[in-house]
């Protein structure tokens, strides 16, 4: 069976999933003992910004999912929350969108890049380095760290005289 439509509020720290945009889920769906297993694939698109350069990127997501839905334990308080690990089944319905919503959350790609050796920024300027070299002189060391900087010179030079 497949089932597409949009879910909102799928995002995370620099990617989501458009406003509007289809999530898919293509699976098979198998009765077991008290419950079902759903098997099969999630699949939606996604935008974000380069971790590195800031630029807009895309993709497209595919999550593999297996997982149970299983009816609410019977004799058990009101209070007890159903199966820890599996999703509800509520009569005769399967709702696949807690599901998907999981499985795309879990997919989104927290530090995207634009591509594997996207240069970035140059901290000083600002100057997109993927253009080419900015013109800053090198970054030097923070001052905070000048003391271990001495200890590792004098260290360098103990091991020259060794």
């Amino acid at each position: 069976m497949v089932r597409s439509g949009p879910l909102s509020g799928l995002a995370i720290t620099s990617s989501a999933v458009p406003a509007g945009a289809a999530v898919t889920v293509d699976a098979d769906v198998e009765i077991v003992d008290g419950g079902v297993v759903v098997t099969g694939t999630v699949s939606a698109p996604w935008v974000g910004e380069c971790r590195r350069c800031l630029r807009p990127v895309n993709g497209e997501l595919a999550a593999d999912v297996c997982e149970v839905y299983e009816r609410a334990p019977r004799g058990h308080g009101d209070d007890e929350p159903a199966g820890i690990d599996t999703y509800i089944l509520t009569g005769d319905v399967v709702d696949l969108a807690p599901l998907a919503r999981d499985a795309v959350l879990l997919e989104l790609p927290l530090a995207p890049l634009c591509r594997d050796d996207c240069a970035g920024l140059c901290a000083t300027c600002g100057a997109d380095l993927a253009e080419g070299p900015c013109g800053c002189a090198p970054a030097t060391g923070h001052r905070a760290w000048s003391a271990l900087d001495q200890l590792r010179s004098q260290d360098a030079m103990g091991a020259d005289s060794a």
